[in-house]
């Protein structure tokens, strides 16, 4: 090994000299170059390699790459550039084929490699690590489009590309990504030989029928990729996809034709069609004298809305479907929430919306999230009957979904409606018992105000008893609450007492009587002992700082101080893993008055 890392060495000292004698460094940072270098040179000829000092080496190098660059620029010195970092960069792609030989699943180690190529201008090299690459991760897409992407723009070879994108669609059939940046390229491709020709013919150059073909200036090719990729894939936002694609270059009018007309003919069935061709009534020039005012560009947008929803309104001829109502509301809902001065235009939006909705509510094509849009809308104008109405009549049409049941529920008790209760008792009928917790908090709130303390603990006693822990000990917590906020200390006792042994139990339901306790004129230090003896029971094999909190206690004015060492003790015994640990560093922070 000794001699290997010794040959190395000894290969980097032509570059090293050229280095000194030039000026770049000196020859003590020579001598820490070489120290350094023979340092890194022994990890990577260990018997057991890691992959971390092969980034270390890498990075080191690259590093000296750098600062050659910067001092470079500093003494303005640009010669010989083959003799000092030509070796080095070769040393490097070395390296970096080492590491990828050993850790091939490593891709961001080939990213790695690549970023390096292509920083360092190593065009030749670069190809090399894609082909390496791919031929070892052959099922990610995303490599392909980067390494054909790589020879479009670094290499300038659009055949290259062509060939690599043609290889990645065996590997991956019908993928959309892949279609798209193939479609792209083409079009790239074509744009760049017609500004070529153009300023060929402008210098007055003798332009080649072979090399400039009508086919490929037209852009038939990319026609070519459109046609295979709509036939693996047909899908209408796949298509716009395309289409968008298309419209970004000045040449490919015929092209955008001819896919409109495709979205037109063949994909009618697809909501996301409809939602395309309504849209783009609102991307007409704007014209003529009248939108000069507010008024009349308010009257204008007013027109073209009234166009898109014709459009949606066709569409929903066709296909009368939950998907179709779907793009139909998000795009008045859109409109409603665009700002606008003028209020005639703000009413028309409003009006179209609510007539909408309740046409697909009618339809029981209304998907659940606009009910809330919907009552919303209507608090906000001032309609409440009609706010609980929809609210209620969302729980209908969504009886299981909590959202649903929630919204209604907070809408009816905003409202101020005295008839609330038995909606509460229906909700926790249909909704899963998992999922009920939303709304037994939002019972509890709605009882504490609107009705009498014995209502509120049939409540809590009716949450008790659920099946669900976190139900159930939420509960627990508020009737511990409820009852020190109503009944006052001995309440609260009495409540804590009777509810102690029953589980589930958590932490919050223990501490909350601690903290009444000490919140009495005279705490009594024999019921804290009781209450954290109790929660240590159930929690003290995991959680340190309730033994701290004890400790700190019996630390304190009402506590004996001569129990705090045995406390310690039985906590060291129960405690179980890196709560141990946690313990006794906070235990030392505690005595030395940190914590």
């Amino acid at each position: 090994m000794a001699e290997i890392v010794q040959q190395r060495i000894e290969d980097r000292i032509p570059e090293l000299e050229q280095l000194e004698r030039v000026g770049l460094f000196t020859k003590k940072e020579v001598k820490a170059i070489i120290k350094r270098a023979t340092s890194l040179e022994y990890k990577l000829h260990r018997l057991i390699i890691n992959k971390d000092d092969f980034i270390g080496y890498i990075q080191y190098e690259i590093n000296v790459l750098e600062l050659i660059k910067k001092r470079r620029a500093h003494i303005r010195y640009h010669f010989k550039r083959e003799e000092i970092e030509f070796p080095i960069i070769q040393r490097i792609n070395s390296v970096f084929k080492r590491a990828t030989n050993k850790w091939k699943d490593d891709v961001q180690l080939w990213l790695s490699h690549v970023a390096f190529c292509k920083k360092w201008g190593t065009k030749a090299q670069l190809s090399k690590v894609f082909s390496a690459m791919l031929a070892i991760h052959p099922d990610k897409p995303a490599l392909w489009i980067m390494a054909a992407k790589s020879e479009l723009e670094e290499k300038n070879s659009s055949e290259n590309a062509r060939h690599l994108f043609l290889r990645a669609l065996r590997f991956h059939p019908g993928n959309k990504k892949i279609y798209q940046e193939y479609f792209r390229m083409e079009l790239l491709h074509c744009e760049k030989l017609r500004k070529r020709k153009a300023e060929l013919e402008q210098a007055q150059i003798d332009v080649g029928k072979d090399e400039f073909s009508p086919e490929i200036l037209s852009g038939k090719l990319a026609m070519v990729v459109y046609n295979d990729a709509t036939d693996k894939n047909k899908d209408a936002e796949f298509v716009i996809s395309l289409l968008n694609i298309a419209s970004i270059f000045d040449f490919t009018k015929d092209f955008q034709e001819v896919i409109f007309q495709d979205l037109q003919t063949k994909f009618l069935a697809d909501s996301v069609t409809w939602d395309f061709l309504a849209k783009r009534e609102l991307e007409a020039q704007w014209e003529g004298e009248v939108l000069r005012t507010a008024k009349g560009r308010a009257s204008e947008v007013d027109r073209r809305e009234a166009e898109c929803c014709r459009v949606y309104e066709k569409g929903l001829g066709i296909i009368n479907t939950e998907s179709m109502w779907t793009t139909y509301v998000t795009f008045c809902l859109e409109r409603v929430k665009r700002k606008t001065n003028v209020q005639e235009l703000k009413d028309k939006r409003q009006e179209r919306l609510l007539g909408l909705l309740q046409r697909a509510h009618d339809s029981s094509l209304l998907r659940e999230d606009f009910y809330k849009n919907w009552t919303q809308i209507l608090l906000l104008s001032g309609d409440e009957e009609g706010a609980a109405r929809i609210a209620v009549a969302a729980t209908q049409r969504y009886s299981q979904s909590v959202s649903a049941w929630s919204t209604a529920l907070q809408t009816l008790v905003q409202l101020g409606k005295d008839d609330v209760g038995p909606l509460f008792r229906d909700a926790l009928t249909h909704i899963h018992p998992k999922e009920s917790l939303p709304i037994w908090r939002l019972q509890v709130q709605w009882s504490l105000v609107k009705q009498n303390p014995e209502e509120t603990e049939a409540i809590f006693k009716r949450g008790l008893s659920s099946a669900v822990e976190a139900v159930a000990m939420e509960m627990k917590e508020g009737y511990v609450d409820w009852s020190y906020s109503t009944g006052g200390y001995k309440k609260a006792r009495k409540t804590f007492k009777s509810l102690q042994e029953n589980r589930p139990l958590s932490k919050l339901f223990f501490t909350k009587m601690i903290h009444i306790e000490k919140e009495q004129e005279t705490p009594k230090m024999n019921n804290l002992r009781d209450y954290y003896e109790r929660v240590l029971q159930e929690f003290g094999f995991s959680d340190e700082d309730l033994w701290l909190e004890y400790i700190q206690e019996e630390m304190g004015p009402l506590g004996q101080p001569e129990n705090c060492s045995k406390i310690h003790w039985r906590a060291m015994k129960f405690l179980e893993g890196e709560s141990v640990e946690r313990f006794i560093s906070k235990f030392t922070l505690l005595q030395t008055g940190h914590l």
